[in-house]
């Protein structure tokens, strides 16, 4: 018989998979077009100074050029937006083809029709393992309370019932 460990990626992707998150987009003006990623390591930090933080893989090929920006958009994505998560996931050329969104003056990418969105700065990066913990400082926000959440759950989109 053979004994797996339960710390095998694959098995640890299960039961981290197991905690239902919700997911985010993480954009910002690079030159001057839209550059973004899809992430649903996002949690919040402090109240005082507003804090959140996201991880990263170090494997991103995005997150090099979005760490520049002086502004990071989060959009806290919604219900309907499951396009704009698996768009924003995937390896093609323009990311933001046909998305509605708008920039803030400091160059923060926000997704129209989002659950939640925050104005954000990188205020520290930590190396944790095979990511990065960025923790961004929030200096803009605002929620819809209206928009339900998109939640990923065992590997899966998952929206919310009453």
């Amino acid at each position: 018989m053979v004994m797996r460990s339960a710390l095998e990626p694959r098995q640890l992707r299960r039961v981290f998979g197991s905690f239902p998150t919700g997911v985010t987009a993480l954009a910002a003006l690079v030159g001057d077009a839209p550059t973004g990623l899809a992430a649903n390591s996002f949690v919040s930090v402090s109240l005082d100074p507003p804090m959140v933080s996201v991880c990263v893989a170090r494997t991103s090929t995005t997150w090099p050029r979005l760490r520049e920006a002086n502004r990071l958009g989060v959009s806290v994505l919604g219900a309907h937006q499951e396009h704009v998560g698996r768009q924003l996931s995937a390896q093609v050329a323009d990311r933001f083809a046909a998305l509605s969104w708008r920039a803030s003056q400091d160059g923060a990418v926000l997704l129209e029709g989002s659950s939640a969105w925050l104005d954000c700065s990188i205020e520290r990066e930590i190396p944790a393992g095979d990511h990065d913990i960025v923790l961004l400082r929030v200096h803009d926000l605002d929620a819809d309370p209206a928009v339900p959440p998109l939640v990923f759950h065992g590997s899966q989109y998952r929206r919310l019932h009453p």
